[in-house]
């Protein structure tokens, strides 16, 4: 499992400080949520990047001659992998995309298993689902589906992502990720990733709720780059979390718990 960056919130023990500043428990608090956020966007993000493998369906092109096309260039770029393309009936064809029993490793990430990618109609509406509940990121399961629409009004991609929180015993997510637009970013299959949607992570003390906004991934990254999460606790606390970048893999997080002043803490991300 890789680092928990956030660790740098222990910081917040020594950098809040005055009279309305969170106290040692509410900062030991917030720490431990947004681990348990963080480990659980690393699996939505996984499920992201495996669908970033596949360039998005060209409007206007056969389907068949697309996707062999599209398994050519896969196994070109990630070796480790195969990729077969399988008719499923007049208007559906699936990519099958296997994974040797010890991985591969894709923008920081260790793949295993395999995913079924189906895609159907093409040329004037394409639609694809991603069936990945047979893989596993980093060793982690991964009960996801994934998919996106194109060649209408607008492309719209999205992201149902289940299971157990990595390291977390007891702790479970459930995060539904759509796309948010930003000019200059590609939706998938580029360098960054960028999603908004609703969550919940449940552990023995309830159900805590989140909602993400514009939250910027760069590939490879554990943390976010920008963006905003806010947590709705099960016993009625709100705290935000909004990161930004410094230079380079060095950003900070302004982390606010309730209506306490907030604490800006740096994080490698």
């Amino acid at each position: 499992m890789r680092r928990i960056a956030c660790l740098a919130l222990a910081a917040l023990a020594t950098t809040a400080c005055g009279d309305n500043a969170p106290t040692q428990e509410e900062i030991d608090d917030a720490k431990a949520r947004v681990e348990r956020v963080a480990a659980s966007t690393h699996l939505v993000r996984g499920a992201l990047e495996m669908l970033g493998l596949m360039p998005v369906y060209s409007c206007g092109e056969p389907r068949r001659s697309f996707l062999n096309h599209a398994v050519e260039g896969l196994s070109s770029t990630v070796a480790c992998a195969t990729a077969t393309v399988q008719a499923l009936d007049d208007v559906t064809d699936a990519v099958v995309v296997t994974f040797p029993s010890g991985g591969c490793d894709v923008h920081g990430l260790r793949f295993t298993g395999r995913a079924v990618l189906e895609y159907r109609g093409g040329e004037d509406l394409m639609e694809m689902h991603a069936d990945l509940r047979e893989m596993a990121v980093d060793g982690q399961p991964l009960q996801a589906k994934v998919g996106y629409g194109t060649c209408a009004d607008e492309t719209r991609l999205f992201a149902d992502v289940e299971g157990q929180v990595p390291g977390r015993a007891e702790h479970r997510f459930h995060i539904n990720s759509r796309v948010g637009k930003r000019e200059g970013l590609p939706i998938i299959g580029g360098t960054t990733l960028l999603f908004d949607g609703p969550g919940e992570l449940t552990g023995p003390s309830g159900t805590d709720r989140i909602t993400f906004t514009s939250l910027l991934y760069e590939v490879g990254n554990y943390l976010p780059k920008e963006g905003t999460a806010l947590l709705e606790t099960a016993d009625g606390h709100r705290l935000n979390l909004a990161f930004q970048p410094v230079l380079w893999r060095v950003g900070k997080v302004e982390v606010t718990v309730d209506d306490k002043d907030p604490v800006t803490v740096p994080v490698v991300r």
